[in-house]
């Protein structure tokens, strides 16, 4: 027999019932689609980490005070919110493998302008922040050390603050409100949107002296710096600092449970990108493994119904000479048929939803694009061809051996 003739039958046999045949491909359809969906959305986030890796530099760390405490519980176990002094900060200073050493000190209260209000983030830090953060200006001026050493009351705007204080207006050179004290304008931050999924659009930046002059703080809420090379010596060199200082003894085991600090980096986060990739990447393949596998079974349930339905037609055909192994192929078609159609028909949803997914959370996040896996796609066709083949063998086979004196007789 023809293999045009043999997909022919079989593509008939699938359209005879075709609301059977769309309910048996239900489990194909779901896990292909969730593949495609899954991996898709794990693209487009792991697309946004990467890309806010990659603009705050892999060498940028933060040091903050407090602790996760034994095993990386809860971090209210060890606050220590006075743990890092501003003598610490200058004694980071004279590590050769850290650079751009800038403490900060955040400061409570709302931005006033006119009968313009809003609620950012006040942060006081040195120019240095400025450096290691990355950071640019559209309009003005960042302070400077001369602003530093005057506690002048000077700072520079995220855009969201310029934008909903000052509308269409230059902002540089105007008097704001922060916490009932004035501020002259002198800088708006170019916009950047979200940065691990926070915007930093909505923060104003003071002098830290300033800042130090209001909150009356003597430590650092955090601190910003560089590796200047190599990161895991810089991460080492810290710590071991801080520990001296902080006369820290080390476990025997070589945990930090005894640490008053935390050191964290965008390349750590890249590493914990990796870890949650290949927990992703298990989860899909759990998912997808099964519901195809239900849905194998399902098939295979539809095409022994099938082939008992079919018994006289597969008796009148090898009694005027198909041969067993057309009538076994045709069955195996269709199986596969079955799987493969379904398989599509999951493509595409799971491609429509990872498209509206992206469409919608790219209105609250633009830097989450729209993103598909080609590979994902082309294992999901191969999965679903599989599953036809396996559960499809064991009605081909039944189909195959009947007799045709037997079948024929079949009422």
């Amino acid at each position: 027999m023809l293999l045009s003739d043999l997909l022919s039958t079989a593509s008939k046999g699938i359209t005879v019932n075709r609301m059977r045949s769309l309910l048996t491909m239900l489990g194909i359809i779901i896990g292909v689609g969730a593949v495609v969906l899954m991996t898709g959305v794990g693209k487009s986030v792991e697309g946004v980490i990467l890309g806010q890796i990659d603009f705050m530099g892999p060498q940028t760390m933060a040091l903050f005070p407090g602790n996760e405490g034994p095993e990386g519980g809860n971090s209210s176990m060890r606050p220590d919110f006075d743990a890092i002094t501003f003598s610490d900060t200058e004694a980071l200073k004279t590590l050769t493998t850290v650079k751009y050493i800038a403490p900060v000190v955040f400061v409570p209260g709302n931005a006033v302008y006119g009968r313009e209000e809003t609620d950012p983030r006040i942060a006081g830090s040195t120019p240095e922040y400025y450096l290691n953060q990355n950071i640019e200006v559209t309009e003005g001026r960042f302070h400077d050390q001369k602003d530093e050493e005057a506690s002048n009351s000077v700072v520079v705007i995220g855009s969201d603050i310029a934008e909903d204080l000052f509308f269409n207006q230059s902002a540089v050179g105007k008097r704001m409100e922060l916490a009932n004290k004035k501020f002259t304008v002198i800088g708006v931050l170019k916009p950047v949107g979200m940065v691990f999924f926070q915007n930093v659009d909505d923060r104003i930046i003071m002098p830290l002296s300033t800042a130090v002059a209001m909150t009356g703080r003597t430590y650092a809420d955090m601190v910003s710096m560089q590796a200047v090379d190599d990161f895991d010596i810089a991460f080492e060199d810290v710590r071991a600092l801080l520990r001296q200082r902080h006369g820290i003894t080390v476990p025997e085991d070589g945990s930090t449970d005894n640490d008053d600090f935390l050191v964290r980096s965008a390349a750590q986060a890249e590493e914990i990108l990796g870890t949650v990739s290949i927990s992703l990447t298990v989860f899909i393949t759990l998912i997808a493994g099964i519901s195809l596998f239900v849905g194998g079974i399902g098939i295979m349930n539809i095409m022994l119904v099938s082939v008992t339905e079919r018994t006289r037609e597969i008796g009148l055909r090898k009694a005027i000479g198909a041969k067993r192994k057309d009538i076994l192929l045709q069955i195996l078609l269709e199986s596969v048929f079955l799987t493969l159609i379904g398989g599509c028909i999951g493509i595409v949803l799971g491609i429509g939803l990872d498209f509206l997914i992206s469409a919608a959370v790219n209105k609250v996040l633009s830097e989450y694009q729209f993103a598909i896996s080609i590979g994902a796609i082309f294992l999901a066709l191969a999965m679903a061809t599989v599953t036809g083949i396996v559960f499809g063998v064991y009605p081909a086979k039944k189909a195959s051996e009947l007799s045709p004196i037997e079948a024929l007789r079949y009422e």
